[in-house]
């Protein structure tokens, strides 16, 4: 099944964004609607700050309880909501529209809302990143569905962003991980969505944030990565962070001073599973799928060397990790196809500074 997932992916003629056939778009999508209304197993991330605190995750959050965790739920619906939109005509478009029209109800969201307003360090920062990531999806579905599910999830939105607001000005060292709280991923995905919306200053905010915690990095320590259950390169998160934030000979500079001699040493070589079953072991599959789409990042802000070299290892990273995409095994099912689909489809490519 493995093999032949990965042989259709790469006989299918696509566009240079959009690498993704209709036929594995498929895939996805099952994987992401079989978590959608999956409560248990489950992770929850809140506090309990008293008995009545104590509730299941569907009562505590009414539309993001399924896919194990609060912001994998966020993900799986990001997922299915760029699915439908890239690919109008699929014969599953419509299905998919009927399940989330069950789920991003105008009551639902005003309660994921308010929820988030109650505990503002709930999901900090990764799942914010996410959330934010789907409003912009939402915003560009555009059709009269689109908009009412966007308008509906405007609450959530302006709650993450007050708290991220909040947050961030307290903040003075950036969180350097390979895993969740990482902060470069999380300050790149809240970028786009500030630029997307024009929300200037929230765009001024992290840009100030990412140049005062990255600009004078240098020689960044390749031979430290990775950790055991590293789904994140931290390193390469924050170099596809700093091409957003440069301009462009501006950022080649930079690039080549945190990268001596574009040397990526262990970043050039896929890792491997040893056990798929293992949530934290199974991290190194969505790791692979990282980097490959923080190298096609990087790769995009520029011109010439080492552009073909970092693409070529792009293309290892992006093989390894689409062969143990689709495991069977829920602890990476109910989050790695996210990250299939958004590297295959170029989500976070099109944010390089101008």
């Amino acid at each position: 099944m493995k093999l032949l997932f990965l042989l259709l992916l790469f006989v299918m003629p696509l566009s240079a964004q959009n690498r993704l056939s209709e036929v594995d778009a498929r895939r996805f999508v099952d994987l992401a609607l079989a978590g959608l209304n999956r409560e248990f197993p489950n992770k929850p991330g809140n506090v309990l700050r008293s008995p009545g605190d104590a509730k299941t995750p569907s009562q505590l959050t009414p539309v993001f309880f399924g896919h194990f965790d609060w912001h994998s739920s966020v993900h799986g619906h990001w997922t299915l909501i760029r699915l439908i939109r890239l690919f109008p005509n699929a014969e599953w478009n419509h299905a998919v529209r009927t399940e989330l029209s069950k789920k991003l109800t105008r009551e639902g969201l005003e309660k994921e809302a308010a929820y988030l307003r109650k505990n503002p360090s709930f999901e900090r920062m990764y799942g914010w990143a996410w959330a934010l990531r789907l409003g912009i999806e939402l915003r560009a579905l555009d059709d009269d569905q689109g908009r009412e599910w966007a308008s509906f999830y405007r609450p959530v939105e302006e709650a993450i962003v007050t708290n991220a607001k909040s947050y961030l000005p307290k903040l003075d060292w950036p969180i350097r991980c390979g895993f969740h709280p990482e902060s470069s991923f999380a300050l790149g995905h809240m970028l786009d969505w500030a630029r997307a919306t024009g929300d200037e200053g929230f765009v001024d905010l992290l840009i100030k944030k990412a140049k005062g915690f990255y600009s004078g990095d240098v020689a960044y320590p390749v031979r430290y990565e990775p950790s055991g259950n590293d789904f994140f390169s931290p390193g390469l998160n924050e170099a596809d962070l700093m091409r957003r934030v440069l301009a462009a000979a501006e950022y080649r500079a930079w690039l080549e001073k945190f990268f001596p001699g574009f040397d990526l040493g262990n970043l050039t070589k896929p890792v491997t599973v040893s056990d798929f079953e293992d949530g934290h072991l199974v991290h190194l599959v969505g790791l692979n799928l990282n980097r490959a789409w923080n190298l096609r990042g990087i790769a995009s802000a520029l011109e010439g060397e080492p552009k073909p070299a970092l693409l070529k290892i792009a293309d290892a990273h992006e093989k390894a990790g689409l062969r143990d995409a689709i495991s069977g095994h829920y602890e990476g099912d109910h989050w790695l196809g996210t990250f299939a689909v958004y590297l295959l489809t170029g989500a976070g490519e099109t944010g390089s500074s101008k």
